[in-house]
């Protein structure tokens, strides 16, 4: 039998969150989600249940309020849809996991879900497709990666980047004043389709860039073309793995992206990194790359109509195409 318990001490959460999740991703740390958690504010519910032996399941969520329901902790939304990933449910064993989802206080709708044995997944849970570019499987040598593509398209992708790189290119690395620049090209292409124009998801990105600078992982990366900046992308380094966070192009220098991309690649491979993770996003140019998909999963009892949104949040249009 379950003890059932809902805790809304932030405090206490937090010591729970420390317990349950390991610490794989950059977006297991609890830094990393205090960073969002201190802009929005969200009331913090985590669903608990204990049995003799201790903790047995948790279900981390925050109240959002514009969609009347609970998502993942911190709860960071644009137009209700939360933005960090690889989210986790702690659970011993799926009958647990059922038992808490059945004693949620109020619908919920959980995204980002890595798989995991307490939460059987099919087709019908997919929630968005995440990208990643495996290094070891070309044995860090970028030519092997070409191999994959014909070679029309291998030497077209080469020719643009070329064209771009005859223009002048210098490469600007972590220099965290670049985070204004991000901001402001994001905003200026996407406008209020962009995941900064709410102050909120900025500052709370602003904080992010800082709790990663302390730690000696985070990685700014700026293009200039001719003198002008064209190009900032935002990522970090945490256990092997670099994952891309989020960017800004300047819509006059189109294929800026595939540039800025193929450097990250190449850098990955001269690093022998463990992977490079450029997140979800129904973005073509990442499908013509044959970046290797890792699906993410949503648990939800929410009304579609509550979390079916027109307008695609924009996650980095630095990997747009």
């Amino acid at each position: 039998m379950y003890n059932l318990r809902v805790v809304t001490d932030l405090d206490e959460c937090r010591e729970l969150w420390r317990r349950a999740i390991p610490h794989e991703f950059v977006s297991d740390l609890w830094e990393v989600r205090a960073a969002f958690h201190e802009q929005f504010g969200r009331p913090v519910c985590f669903v608990v249940a204990e049995d003799a032996e201790g903790l047995c399941a948790m279900l981390p969520l925050s109240w959002i309020e514009e969609s009347q329901c609970y998502g993942y902790f911190p709860g960071e939304t644009w137009q209700g849809k939360t933005w960090l990933e690889q989210n986790r449910i702690f659970a011993r064993d799926a009958d647990v996991l059922q038992f808490l989802l059945r004693r949620c206080p109020s619908r919920y709708h959980v995204r980002y879900l890595l798989p995991c044995d307490s939460l059987i997944c099919d087709e019908s849970d997919v929630d968005e497709i995440g990208y990643l570019f495996l290094p070891p499987h070309y044995d860090y040598d970028i030519e092997n990666y070409f191999q994959e593509f014909s070679r029309k398209s291998a030497k077209r992708i080469k020719r643009e980047v070329a064209a771009i790189e005859d223009r002048g290119v210098r490469y600007r690395l972590d220099d965290p004043s670049d985070f204004e620049h991000m901001v402001r090209l994001n905003v200026d292409r996407f406008g209020e389709y962009s995941y900064f124009h709410d102050a909120r998801f900025t500052e709370g990105f602003r904080s992010l860039m800082h709790v990663l600078e302390e730690r000696g992982w985070l990685r700014m990366t700026s293009i200039l073309i001719e003198g002008e900046l064209a190009v900032v992308d935002m990522g970090c380094m945490y256990e092997g793995v670099y994952t891309l966070l989020g960017g800004g192009t300047h819509r006059g220098y189109p294929g800026v992206a595939k540039l800025i991309n193929l450097y990250h690649m190449r850098r990955a491979c001269e690093e022998r990194m463990a992977r490079v993770d450029f997140l979800c996003g129904d973005f073509a140019w990442k499908t013509l790359f044959h970046l290797t998909p890792r699906p993410l999963y949503v648990l939800s009892d929410a009304p579609v109509e509550s979390v079916r949104h027109d307008a695609l949040p924009v996650r980095s249009e630095a990997h747009a195409g």
